[in-house]
């Protein structure tokens, strides 16, 4: 990877459409929060032995480790402090929107009021956007470990709380022994209210976890997919009706999902004509950010700098962003590369 293709990345105007609320939080917030509940939590209060923490056997692992993290947000400042940290450090790698996935039920279960939690997001979305220059949304998850009761509960703070950054309805968590049919309810009432449907699925289990996102929740989006390849049909449907892959190359090493970097098959959902996006998932739990996951895509798709412009404008077109929104980004996205290319 060459200094003048990083130095093209780290200044390429993104959007970002799969990272998590608080697994993007920095070694910084973390160690800050931590340092809060010392004593009364398992996360090292030390930045440097985070890195050890946040090394993951497989995938079972990295959900423990995740729930850790979790657990140290315990009120509205805590939610508030951790919103507009990651704002903030999207904003530094030129990230001018992002759809943020939250995970409200954790913390509402673990005790902050429904309303405060929805106000710390929203206070934390608007205050970064006035200083920073970049715009939030929010994609409601439901933990699919905790079950039907959290996907109620979901529903219930997606539909009746509410919050005004709201664009989307997921779900997140393990995939081994989840399945997707039992959410279709939920997902129902979701969509019937205009959110977007956007699930994880195809991350830890095969192409017919896909094929349940699809036709059981409506899936607009799939989060992951990595095991689409598998299946020639899905690749096919996947690419006739335009659904786009949330790809998240470090993640999926990170979790064993793939055993080499080499191994991804990014390559050939690009290939097979997908709209393929690329994103950072948790990016300081896997060391790495968008800035990194856009040098990855480089060298694996062998793209230069009008490559990783047409990657760039991928995200914006998968995105939920209103049409002036796409309009102004994607005009940002090609003034940047044409002042680039004059040198």
């Amino acid at each position: 990877m060459s200094r003048g293709i990083e130095a093209f990345i780290a200044g390429l105007p993104k959007a970002e459409l799969h990272v998590h609320h608080v697994g993007s939080a920095s070694p910084r917030v973390v160690a800050g929060l931590a340092a809060r509940y010392e004593g009364r939590s398992k996360v090292p209060v030390d930045p440097e032995k985070l890195a050890e923490y946040f090394t993951f056997t497989d995938f079972a692992h990295f959900i423990q480790v995740y729930l850790s993290v979790v657990d140290l947000i315990r009120d509205a400042e805590d939610v508030r402090a951790l919103t507009y940290g990651v704002a903030e450090d999207m904003a530094r790698q030129q990230i001018r929107y992002a759809e943020l996935t939250v995970t409200p039920y954790s913390s509402v279960r673990r005790g902050i009021p429904d309303k405060a939690f929805m106000e710390a997001i929203e206070d934390a979305r608007i205050t970064a956007e006035r200083d920073f220059g970049i715009v939030l949304r929010w994609c409601f998850d439901i933990p699919g470990e905790a079950g039907l009761q959290s996907a109620e509960e979901t529903a219930r703070l997606a539909l009746e709380v509410g919050a005004d950054g709201l664009v989307s309805f997921g779900l997140g968590g393990p995939e081994i022994g989840v399945p997707r049919p039992q959410f279709k309810p939920y997902f129902d009432r979701a969509r019937a209210a205009g959110l977007h449907s956007v699930p994880h699925a195809g991350e830890s289990t095969g192409p017919e976890t896909v094929w349940d996102a699809i036709r059981e929740l409506g899936a607009e989006r799939i989060g992951h997919g990595t095991q689409s390849f598998k299946d020639p049909a899905l690749i096919d449907h996947l690419g006739e009706h335009r659904i786009p892959l949330e790809v998240c190359p470090t993640s999926n090493l990170a979790t064993r999902v793939v055993e080499r970097i080499d191994e991804h098959p990014i390559k050939r959902f690009v290939d097979a004509g997908l709209l393929v996006t690329v994103n950072s998932d948790d990016p300081p739990m896997f060391g790495t950010d968008l800035n990194t996951e856009y040098a990855v895509a480089a060298r694996l798709l062998g793209l230069d700098e009008a490559g990783l412009a047409g990657l760039a404008r991928n995200a914006v077109e998968a995105s939920f962003l209103d049409p002036v929104g796409k309009a102004r980004l994607n005009g940002e996205i090609d003034a940047y590369l044409a002042g680039w290319q004059r040198g």
